[in-house]
Parts: C-alpha cells; structure tokens; sequence
C-alpha cells in the first residue's frame, strides 16, 4: 500500500545573511522608525485601518525604491526568492519575479494583523526587525480549510503538515517566504515592546 502526498504548502524560512547582519538590521530598524515619524499620510491611514499600530502599507509601500537600506534588503533577498521558486518548480524562465512591494509594519501592545492573503502577487514574505521576547510569530492556515466537511478534529500531536494550522516564531534576523494566496495572520502583540517587520510581495509580469 503507498500514500502518496498530493499538492504540498511550501514555506520557506532562513537567516538573511550571517555577517554583519546586526549593524545592518539596526540601520533598518533607524529607517522604520523614522519612517513612522516622517509618514504623516501612513499615521491616519493606520490610525482607521491598524488601530494602534502603525504600517506604511497605504502610504510608502515601495521602500526598495526610495532608501538604499531597503534595496540592500531585496538584494539579500532576491536569491532566497530565486531559491524558493526553483523549489516551487515554478516556469519563469522568461519573465523573472520582482519585487514590486515592501513596506514597514510596527505592532505595540494589542496590536493584530487579522487573517489575509496578498492577492495579485506570487511569493510574498516578512523580514523581522524587532522581535521582543514573547511577541507573536505568523500563523499560516490550511488553504484547504473551507473544504474539511465532516472532518474529526486533528490529534494534538500530528505532524505539522496535517494540522490546520501553524505557527512560525518571529525572530529578528529572519524572514519566511510563502506563495502569496497562503492565508496568514499575527495574533495580538502580548509584550509592551514593540513588535517591528518588513513585508514584500514579488510579482510576475
């Protein structure tokens, strides 16, 4: 008898670099919150949309293109990206993905990142800057969810690929690289500090 396994979810998760990772992630953290400061349009944005946190995604959502310091960030991640995708064993031999989104989101105290995808983009992801000990990391759901008509609960030790969902720690440093239609969410911040990330999208055009 085989059981095979069908149609996997694949997430990719890594280090950005190893040398000098430290100076440059305090050069990022500088940029977001100064960012924070600067964005006016970004604070009312936030201020109706991310009530009490802060998120340039309305407003400065091309910061590769507008501060060195986040174009040297897609350098470093362009050949994750290109890793993830030979792994995807997607065909964009003729038309390479690119980053066409990146902007900064600072999560205090209570602050949510409710349930969603990134439509219109291929592999999206999140480069964490400032994590505090006991903030929360990123929850990926089951895309198949909706379709679990009459299914028993899973038992509470199965394997990470037959939950319905998982949890990936947020550690600064690191980023996690997923297709972009994998539903994603970050539970309230429980920690006083600040909770700091990057998100980008890579697109196909």
């Amino acid at each position: 008898m085989t059981t095979h396994r069908f149609f996997p979810t694949l997430v990719h998760t890594a280090r950005l670099s190893q040398a000098g990772w430290r100076a440059f992630n305090q050069r990022l953290l500088r940029e977001c919150l100064q960012l924070r400061e600067d964005d006016e349009a970004g604070q009312r944005w936030s201020k109706k949309n991310y009530p009490g946190g802060y998120t340039s995604y309305n407003s400065v959502a091309q910061m590769q293109r507008v501060s060195p310091t986040f174009a040297a960030l897609q350098r470093r991640l362009d050949r994750h990206v290109k890793s993830f995708v030979r792994k995807l064993e997607l065909d964009v031999e003729n038309r390479p993905l690119v980053m066409t989104d990146c902007w900064v989101n600072i999560m205090p105290r209570q602050v949510v990142h409710s349930l969603h995808l990134h439509p219109l983009s291929t592999i999206s992801g999140t480069y964490y800057v400032q994590t505090p000990k006991g903030s929360p990391g990123i929850k990926f759901e089951d895309p198949r969810l909706d379709r679990f008509m009459g299914a028993p609960p899973r038992k509470v030790d199965a394997r990470p690929e037959n939950r319905p969902w998982v949890v990936l720690p947020a550690e600064a440093g690191n980023f996690v690289l997923f297709e972009s239609w994998l539903r994603h969410e970050v539970a309230p911040n429980p920690v006083a500090a600040e909770r700091i990330s990057i998100s980008f999208n890579y697109g196909w055009f």
